[in-house]
């Protein structure tokens, strides 16, 4: 029973992550063309996500956790529009560092990842199933 909910456990951690880095996805693709309001102001950077294992002693196994969702330091790009209010003494403006194709390739990676904990879970209760249908 304990190795069940373990299994059970260990991948609703690996769901649980994957939704946040779905969201932090989410987060970037919604601000992809969200540039500053002010002359030589920065627009929106990526944020990216790390992950980190922790020991849970009440299973006795590692989960996954988000370790930090922190910033993505690339330079941004710049477009020349003289007329746009964030436009520099040059005339140029800056892009917020975020790719769309990137995200969402990202964004298939982190849905495969959640599915694939999802088919754990689904594993591990049919397995539970058969094995209660054998005891009666």
């Amino acid at each position: 029973m304990d190795d069940f909910r373990a299994s059970m456990f260990i991948a609703g951690s690996g769901m649980r992550a994957q939704g946040v880095r779905l969201r932090v996805i989410s987060e970037n693709i919604a601000n992809a063309d969200s540039v500053a309001d002010t002359p030589g102001g920065d627009p929106y950077r990526r944020k990216v996500i790390t992950f980190k294992n922790v020991m849970d002693d009440a299973l006795q196994a590692d989960v996954v956790r988000v370790r930090e969702i922190g910033e993505d330091p690339s330079d941004f790009d710049l477009q020349f529009d003289p007329s746009h209010p964030a436009a520099n003494e040059d005339g140029y403006v800056q892009l917020p560092n975020v790719s769309t194709l990137i995200e969402t390739m990202d964004m298939r990676e982190a849905s495969r990842s959640y599915q694939a904990n999802l088919r754990m879970v689904e594993m591990a209760k049919t397995m539970f199933s058969q094995t209660v249908s054998i005891l009666r």
